[in-house]
C-alpha cells in the first residue's frame, strides 16, 4: 500500500536557523512551500519545518525528532565534514540496522536536540 515516506516534520524553536544548520551541515536545498512555510529538500524527499505550536494536528515538541539519513559519502568524510563544521559527534561509528539491512552510522544533534542519525550501507548493499 505505502511506497516511500514523502516528508516528515520537525518541531525546531527557530525556522531560520534550522534551514541554515540543514543547508550548512548537511548540504540540504533550502526550499519554500504553502504561503511562506521552510522545508529542507533532500533526494525525492523533504523535512517540513514547523515552530511549537503552529500546527494545531501536530504534538511534537521540539527536538522530539529522530532521522536516520542516508549517505552516498565514505563515512569517513562524513565525520570530517562535520568536525570541520564544529559540530559533535555523540556516538559512532557503529553498526546498526536499516530498512534495507546493516548500516555503518553516526549520530549528532541539530541546535533544536533532535537526534540525527547519518548512515551508509556497505558498498555491495548500494
Amino acid at each position: 500500500m505505502i511506497s516511500h515516506i514523502d516528508h516528515v516534520v520537525l518541531t525546531v524553536a527557530d525556522i531560520e536557523r534550522s534551514v541554515a544548520f540543514y543547508q550548512r551541515v548537511l548540504r540540504m536545498e533550502p526550499v519554500s512551500f504553502a504561503g511562506g512555510r521552510r522545508a529542507l529538500k533532500l533526494g525525492q524527499q523533504k523535512i517540513n519545518l514547523q515552530t511549537l505550536g503552529q500546527e494545531l494536528r501536530n504534538r511534537a515538541g521540539v527536538g522530539s525528532g529522530d532521522l536516520c539519513l542516508i549517505t552516498d559519502w565514505a563515512l569517513a568524510d562524513v565525520m570530517a565534514h562535520l568536525a570541520a563544521e564544529g559540530v559533535s559527534l555523540l556516538e559512532g561509528p557503529v553498526a546498526k540496522s536499516g530498512a534495507q539491512g546493516p548500516i555503518e552510522s553516526v549520530y549528532f544533534n541539530d541546535p533544536d536536540g533532535n537526534l540525527i542519525e547519518v548512515s551508509v550501507y556497505p558498498a555491495a548493499a548500494r
